[in-house]
């Protein structure tokens, strides 16, 4: 790598390196938009490459990247927004401070999951798929607790034997030497700071060539909007996922606003007040099961499903299973089923979201933290932890704006039947859409009230073909024949690869180049590819029924997966609409955004959000005459946004 500012100098501030930086960029005549990609090293300083040169400096990354941000704003290129050589404090200030957008930026493994699916994203097996090299063997977990890992004395290489030169990242096989690169990102490369620096340039320089190779196989799929744009929609859903990790690094640090005294209070209301010790525990618990103890007797186990449903048979009650839905069902029919009910709802806040996940969770600042990823292994979904994507009904009354603030609830409509619209071409169901609410005017088709018609197109989604459900399919498919072929392909192609089949011609299947031992696979309509698997001989006896499952999952993925990545498009457009009005986005649920801004703003905010989801849908769904639409409440709480 050419460097304009060498490492190591000294006498020299962070604002001064930081200037060098960019005027190394301008030399190079990178400009809005260029790639530049950024390896940063915990304790030694950053690396930049673009275009033929690059640049090198033994300063605090976040003050280089902030002012090149700000003086050029290129596209940052890095291996991944979270762990070891991310790019620290790109994204934004902290909790309550100003904020600039999200900066233009391609991550490299949030793209390589869209080209190549799964959970695999690190360093080895992005640059495999980049290369069209096999899937390297997964790297070896580090240990985090301090003990001696006795297997580094058995395989002392980590590179598996693939080594080569130790100072080269690449090994003879071509593919990227892990220990090469696990030392680079730690700063525990032999040497000096200038040795460590010039590695982090090389990894830089590998970045750039990754990003390119990415690029084309992006360019080569197939565009599969109405009316292709100048950009291919599988580039927009990179950069949107790219965008989408800067979010989820955000949603993580800054943490959705939480009134502790207000969850303190529910949760004791629901499980009882916070015990002081082990007796007190096991005391709430004798509390909670005696009302439904009474009527089905002290020797059922309430924690254990098979006791439960003995206890209830025992008093006339014969149940399969004791899911939710099954003893709501049977209300009003036996005096234990209510209190049933109540105990698995207090059963799961003291389990799961009481007093200690409150305590592990909350800040003092009273935010609830959780760490956050843009897209999880298989339709390409975002993630949370601590219990941010599954927090009851019960405790939204504690999630609050603080003062002066309001949060703003934006909830896409009937998002799912209206991505199918768009996805699968039908006239008829993109027609639909245009309504408010698209299961009246598909009630009006079926001639059905709307209950049944939403039956009809969550059955036709998710595959259900028995009973009501089934009956409802049926007339979907001869009313809405090209959205149901489109679900039936994907099904198909499911069923094909649990069974070992290729899959048939129609199936919205591997579209582009492919990674060698891949296996079959679908792809999303914005380009993400969603592994099918085959079924081990020994793996289900009842090869009809697995297969049957691997359809449901193959025809929901390519709805739901489809709907997530116009949600994150979304979701990332807003993010750059709330800068000029001081709001952050706090939370994202599925088809669901929670804005936090500032009281004065909450209006105009509403309307940005709004008009975020035309103008992605704009290019999202060019030429499609199908609608989206959008809930919004402005709230103090989030429990008063009514579904």
């Amino acid at each position: 790598m050419s460097a304009s500012r060498r490492a190591g100098a000294t006498g020299a501030s962070d604002a001064t390196d930081a200037s060098e930086a960019v005027a190394a960029l301008r030399a190079a005549g990178v400009g809005r938009g260029s790639p530049v990609s950024v390896v940063a090293v915990p304790g030694v300083g950053v690396a930049l490459a673009f275009g033929d040169g690059g640049w090198s400096g033994a300063r605090e990354p976040a003050a280089v990247l902030a002012e090149a941000e700000a003086a050029v704003g290129p596209r940052w290129v890095w291996w991944s927004a979270h762990g070891f050589g991310a790019p620290p404090g790109i994204e934004a200030a902290g909790a309550g401070a100003p904020r600039p957008g999200l900066p233009l930026c391609w991550d490299l493994a949030a793209v390589h999951r869209v080209l190549w699916g799964g959970h695999r994203d690190d360093p080895a097996a992005v640059w495999a798929g980049a290369r069209g090299l096999p899937v390297p063997p997964p790297p070896r977990r580090r240990r985090t607790d301090g003990q001696l890992d006795l297997l580094a004395f058995v395989d002392e290489d980590p590179d598996g034997g693939r080594a080569g030169d130790a100072d080269e990242p690449l090994g003879p096989d071509g593919q990227l030497r892990p220990g090469w690169v696990e030392e680079t990102l730690r700063g525990a490369a032999a040497g000096g700071v200038e040795l460590r620096l010039a590695r982090a340039g090389r990894f830089a320089r590998l970045a750039l060539e990754v990003m390119a190779a990415q690029e084309r196989a992006l360019r080569a799929l197939p565009d599969p909007r109405a009316r292709p744009t100048r950009l291919p929609l599988a580039v927009l859903t990179a950069r949107a996922e790219s965008a989408a990790e800067l979010l989820a690094r955000e949603l993580w640090r800054d943490g959705l606003p939480v009134h502790r005294p207000t969850a303190e209070a529910t949760i004791a209301a629901l499980a009882g007040p916070r015990p002081r010790d082990g007796a007190g525990e096991a005391a709430a618990r004798r509390a909670r099961d005696a009302p439904v103890l009474r009527h089905l007797g002290e020797s059922v186990d309430l924690r254990n499903p098979a006791s439960v449903r003995a206890g209830l048979r025992a008093v006339g009650i014969d149940l399969p299973d004791t899911r939710q839905g099954r003893l709501t069902a049977l209300r009003g029919t036996h005096p234990v089923i209510e209190p049933l009910l109540a105990w698995r709802k207090a059963e799961r806040i003291a389990t799961t979201y009481g007093y200690r996940w409150l305590d592990s969770h909350v800040g003092a600042d009273g935010r609830l933290r959780g760490q956050w990823r843009g897209s999880d292994g298989a339709a390409g979904r975002m993630t949370a932890a601590a219990g941010l994507h599954n927090l009851p009904a019960d405790l939204r009354v504690a999630v609050a704006a603080e003062p002066g603030h309001r949060l703003v609830r934006a909830d896409l409509g009937q998002i799912e039947p209206r991505v199918l619209a768009v996805v699968s071409g039908d006239p008829e169901l993109v027609a639909a859409t245009r309504q408010d609410d698209l299961y009246a005017p598909v009630a009006a088709r079926l001639g059905v009230d709307r209950p049944t018609a939403k039956i009809a197109v969550l059955a036709a989604m998710y595959g259900q073909t028995t009973g009501a459900a089934g009956q409802a399919l049926r007339q979907m498919r001869a009313t809405y024949p090209v959205a149901l072929a489109y679900l039936d392909a994907a099904d198909a192609a499911g069923r094909a690869a649990a069974l070992g089949q290729a899959p048939g011609a129609a199936a919205p299947s591997e579209r582009g180049p492919g990674l060698p031992g891949a296996g079959p696979s679908l792809r999303t309509f914005g380009g993400r590819r969603v592994p099918l698997r085959a079924l081990a001989a020994d793996e289900e006896a009842d090869l009809g029924r697995a297969s049957a499952a691997w359809g449901r999952f193959a025809r929901n993925a390519v709805v739901q997966g489809a709907a997530a990545e116009l949600f994150k498009a979304w979701a990332v457009t807003v993010r750059q609409e709330l800068v000029p009005l001081g709001g952050v986005i706090v939370l994202c649920l599925h088809d669901e955004l929670l804005l936090h801004v500032p009281a004065e703003h909450a209006e105009q905010a509403a309307r940005a959000t709004r008009s975020a989801l035309a103008a992605t849908a704009r290019h999202w769904a060019a030429g499609s005459r199908a609608r989206f639409v959008v809930d919004i409440a402005i709230v103090r709480r989030w429990s008063d946004a009514k579904a």
